[in-house]
């Protein structure tokens, strides 16, 4: 099989955890590759993947190797690969826009972005790296709330002709004017907005679902997450906010039986903890009434490290993107959007998602596409209105 040529726009905790993962299953004997929702993806494995570009805004990381720039501060993720081999990729000053919040510069170094002074590029220059390495899929791994310099790179993505997969809570797959764009252009995009493999969010999917199937009235619920990475610390600028709280509290809206008013429901980053660091506890309360109309509630504490918790799901996007390459398959790919990302243009519940998915993978996806359609939770709960 031919390598994936991906690159990358961010290296932070969530990429230097993809990047150790692709090494660390490298050698990995099938059997032993724990921790893989699928070890194989169109004839592809994580090792298929190769890093041929990257840009960031650090001057600890820009002009460095990648292989060392994902160990700088502040990154401060797992180490469970530290046996990463020189890439020969040089970590290129990115574009800063609205990448950066002025509030990170109150806080020490070692917990935040050192902007380096290098000269800014301009579109025409990424555009042209991007042709020159033959990048295939380009992985948006910006701050929450970089609006303008997502909608850059998802810009310069469409203009060099790569598959964009964008990982955070900025609205592009699920914007339909930039969704008919990459349509339009034959350009395969996946997001908006990464899940984790077990985190906050699926799990609250999960549970509310599961209160919907038994028959079990949710009537509040909330969502608190702690963390002290530079992504909790970003998001002390409340105005960074706006599209994370939405793209977090309309993937758990998107499976509830009948929508809640907003005061009934919570779901958000609450708070920044330095000492957890890549550490992400969750909190989540969910209140009811069962058979009889008598109350209930459930209380959950998880806790998880952040970066490879979405590298488990990032690792299978960039493979679903390649495969939509080699079928000459462009814009928006509702399948891997809906079981991988809190935003997708269309919400299903996760088992509609996962099936949808599976055809995917194995090219069936077509003969699924009515049941699709009919699996939307959203498309019920309208249904139910009407």
């Amino acid at each position: 099989m031919n390598k994936i040529k991906i690159a990358i726009v961010g290296v932070g905790n969530c990429a230097s955890s993809l990047i150790q993962g692709i090494h660390y299953y490298r050698d990995k004997d099938p059997s032993e590759a724990i921790g893989l929702m699928h070890e194989q993806i169109g004839g592809y494995g994580p090792s298929d993947i190769e890093l041929v570009a990257a840009w960031d805004i650090d001057k600890r990381k820009v002009g460095k190797d990648v292989s060392l720039a994902i160990f700088e501060k502040p990154n401060c993720t797992t180490v469970f690969c530290s046996d990463v081999p020189d890439s020969g990729v040089t970590v290129r000053m990115g574009k800063i826009l609205d990448g950066f919040s002025d509030h990170m510069k109150d806080y020490p170094e070692h917990r935040t972005f050192v902007l380096a002074d290098e000269a800014e590029p301009n579109k025409d220059e990424i555009v042209q790296v991007l042709k020159e390495t033959g990048t295939e899929v380009l992985m948006n791994y910006l701050p929450v709330g970089s609006e303008e310099a997502t909608r850059f790179y998802a810009d310069c993505a469409l203009e060099a002709g790569v598959a964009f997969v964008n990982n955070i809570p900025v609205f592009i797959a699920s914007d339909p004017d930039w969704a008919h764009r990459f349509e339009e252009k034959g350009i395969p995009i996946i997001g908006d907005d990464i899940k984790a493999q077990v985190g906050a969010t699926i799990t609250h999917r999960t549970l509310t679902d599961l209160f919907a199937k038994r028959g079990v009235e949710l009537t509040r619920t909330y969502q608190l997450n702690t963390g002290g990475n530079t992504d909790f610390l970003n998001m002390l600028n409340r105005s960074r906010l706006a599209s994370k709280k939405e793209s977090k509290t309309e993937a758990v809206q998107a499976v509830t039986a009948h929508r809640l008013d907003e005061e009934n429901i919570h779901v958000g980053p609450s708070d920044y903890v330095p000492w957890q660091k890549d550490n992400k506890l969750c909190f989540i309360r969910m209140e009811g009434k069962l058979f009889g109309d008598v109350p209930m509630n459930l209380e959950l504490r998880l806790s998880v490290e952040d970066s490879p918790n979405s590298a488990g799901v990032a690792i299978d996007a960039v493979r679903c993107a390649k495969l939509a390459l080699d079928r000459g398959q462009g814009g928006v790919l509702h399948a891997p959007s809906s079981y991988f990302c809190k935003h997708p243009p269309r919400q299903y519940t996760d088992d509609e998602a996962y099936r949808m998915m599976e055809a995917f993978i194995s090219d069936t996806e077509g003969k699924l596409h009515e049941v699709s359609d009919t699996g939307c939770r959203e498309g019920q709960q309208a249904a139910a209105a009407g």
